[in-house]
């Protein structure tokens, strides 16, 4: 097994330590887009078994990773391509990649420079990508949904099969406005200085025509704000409540189960990528965290953070609800809250009955329908449940209110509730 580097580069620990965190770059505002994204849903891909499955495609699985080593994360490109490597495509699984590399971090495998699309197929050397090219694109802004797009219906155009995962790899930041100058979102472009917002994450999903598990290889990812907004277009999420570490998913140890076992229904692919990651850092005394959420159970899961929302506004509990928002698992945005933590921490000190019933019923919900695997490590153990919120202590930041999960939850009032003195204006815009 190729072995893991457990850290970022130093270059990195400006933002994030040894992760991959939110940079200061500048991207379309969520508004920009949402009027392309109403009242618009897309079939998800069929699932395993259908007649016309059968028909059209050979192949079980095709693995799409969009690798943006446009960055500080170059040299873990190449890494986690030689990761690949170690398994390769099959005669029943693709994996195919969309790999991009600018100048100025890492000069291995000749220093070219551009962006380039494999067919990732099994070799004996770890150091070197011996897999064919099959375009090379030049220039390509990583950073842009579309670009996502493009590769996601190259990909499925040209290696067609029964199931669809697609992989974002780069930083992320998930939702947070918490950290000056930073900007939601995922796939940061230091070229193009450009990155995915939260709903340009769905515009791309619907675009492709849907995938059966989305992973986020990047930090921070692992929120309803995420996951609520592009659920319509994927069965399940693979992502984590915290930073993840440099190297990311050990690649290797991802796949190779898949190629052994290439009939692994959508959670079972899930729960390996889950497992895979975690294993890797457990095995090497780094704390992570990872988990797989059920799209099917997000509606259910607004429901009951809408009634838990009513209750708790019905009380005159701000100050233990801040309290408990202090006191809760906080990631590397210290505004994210392990989700079922705060919850324990509240319903453990408030005097209503109706928040505390209505709080155990959105723990349970969280842990037996919405998390359907979760695996947290080390210091994140054994607090993290699976899904992180965004609960800000002090003021809000700009933007929430554009989100579908504050279109249709009230967790945008809550905040507002908890957030803002009597007689002042509310700290998210509401976008109704």
């Amino acid at each position: 097994m190729l072995k893991k580097v457990a850290a970022v580069a130093a270059a990195m620990v400006s933002f994030c330590g040894p992760a991959r965190a939110d940079m200061d770059l500048s991207g379309i505002r969520a508004s920009d887009i949402r009027g392309d994204m109403s009242g618009i849903e897309v079939p998800l891909p069929s699932r395993p078994g259908a007649d016309q499955q059968a028909a059209s495609a050979e192949k079980e699985w095709t693995i799409m990773v969009f690798v943006n080593g446009k960055n500080d994360l170059e040299k873990y490109a190449l890494l986690d391509m030689n990761e690949m490597e170690q398994v390769g495509s099959s005669d029943k699984i693709n994996i195919v990649t969309e790999v991009g590399r600018v100048a100025g971090y890492d000069s291995g495998e000749g220093d070219w420079v551009g962006t380039r699309r494999y067919l990732v197929k099994k070799d004996s050397d770890p150091k070197a990508i011996t897999s064919p090219v099959l375009q090379d694109l030049g220039k390509v802004d990583m950073g842009d949904y579309k670009s996502v797009i493009e590769f996601g219906k190259w990909a499925k155009e040209n290696f067609p099969a029964k199931k669809y995962m697609l992989i974002l790899w780069n930083h992320g930041s998930g939702w947070t406005k918490g950290l000056a100058g930073a900007s939601k979102g995922i796939s940061y472009d230091s070229e193009t200085k450009n990155h995915l917002n939260t709903p340009q994450m769905a515009v791309a999903l619907r675009e492709i025509g849907g995938v059966n598990v989305y992973g986020s290889d990047a930090c921070l990812m692992q929120m309803p704000e995420v996951d609520y907004e592009i659920k319509s277009y994927v069965e399940y999420i693979v992502g984590s409540e915290e930073t993840e570490p440099g190297d990311g998913y050990t690649y290797n140890d991802f796949l190779g189960p898949v190629i052994a076992n290439p009939s692994m229904s959508p959670e079972e692919l899930g729960k390996q990528a889950v497992n895979a990651y975690s294993d890797h850092y457990l095995s090497i005394g780094q704390s992570a965290t990872q988990s797989l959420v059920k799209t099917a159970a997000l509606d259910g899961f607004l429901a009951r953070v809408n009634a838990f929302v009513t209750a708790a506004m019905a009380t005159d509990e701000k100050a233990l609800v801040k309290s408990a928002l202090s006191k809760a698992q906080s990631y590397y945005v210290r505004d994210n809250k392990d989700m079922h933590d705060f919850l324990s921490v509240y319903a453990s000190s408030s005097t209503s009955q109706e928040v505390k019933a209505k709080a155990a019923e959105l723990q349970r919900y969280i842990s037996e329908e919405l998390v359907v695997h979760n695996r947290a490590s080390g210091k994140y153990s054994p607090k993290s449940k699976g899904v992180a919120v965004y609960m800000p202590g002090y003021s809000a930041g700009p933007g929430y209110g554009e989100l579908a999960w504050a279109r249709d939850s009230r967790w945008d009032e809550f905040i507002n509730w908890y957030l803002v003195k009597e007689g002042e204006g509310p700290a998210i815009p509401v976008y109704r």
